[in-house]
């Protein structure tokens, strides 16, 4: 397990933030988990950059989600949570790393991240203080405690990495069968 510490000043990101953003995509990590086609529907809207499907898809599951600005690089998919200033934007999404490979993404990985997510994520939006511990790990760069708190919940062994970036976390994972890895992220959108 490697856990490396950000550049990047973590200092604004809150609970609060952190559980309207895990409130707003557990409905959606839910529908991932538990319909193959609601989750092959997604990934061809993933890759075929289809943001009225996506639109459709999320008003489905995640109607929070859906009131949010979202987008695809074809590899991945990204929600982005409006906040006042300063923080103004946070993001959520699952990605293939750019530069590895382009118009792909796998819906069975997608499920199995949902999955093994669905526990950080269901904390993250029903418990004020595990939010609180966790923003105050990402502010303060402690990645022991951010690392502790996350294997805490998310128990699989493709599990490879958690880092602390860009006010938030990245989780990288790497199943068997995929050629690609695949991370999940919470980060603040950098103007």
């Amino acid at each position: 397990m490697m856990l490396n510490k950000t550049k990047t000043s973590n200092a604004a990101v809150t609970a609060d933030i952190l559980t309207k953003v895990a409130r707003g995509m557990l409905p959606f990590y839910r529908a991932i988990a538990g319909s193959r086609s609601y989750a092959s529907a997604w990934s061809r809207a993933v890759v075929g950059a289809d943001l009225g499907l996506m639109s459709t898809l999320l008003k489905l599951a995640a109607p929070e989600a859906a009131r949010q600005g979202y987008g695809t690089n074809a590899i991945g998919y990204f929600i982005t949570f409006t906040f006042p200033p300063p923080f103004a934007l946070y993001t959520n999404g699952t990605t293939i790393p750019p530069g590895l490979v382009q118009f792909t993404f796998s819906t069975a990985v997608h499920r199995r991240i949902a999955r093994a997510v669905l526990p950080l994520y269901r904390e993250l939006s029903a418990n004020r203080n595990f939010s609180a511990a966790l923003a105050r790990g990402i502010r303060r760069n402690d990645r022991k405690a951010v690392m502790r708190m996350v294997l805490g919940l998310v128990h699989t062994r493709a599990l490879r990495s958690v880092t602390i970036e860009e006010s938030g976390v990245a989780l990288l994972f790497k199943y068997s069968g995929s050629p690609y890895p695949y991370r999940n992220l919470l980060f603040r959108e950098l103007d």
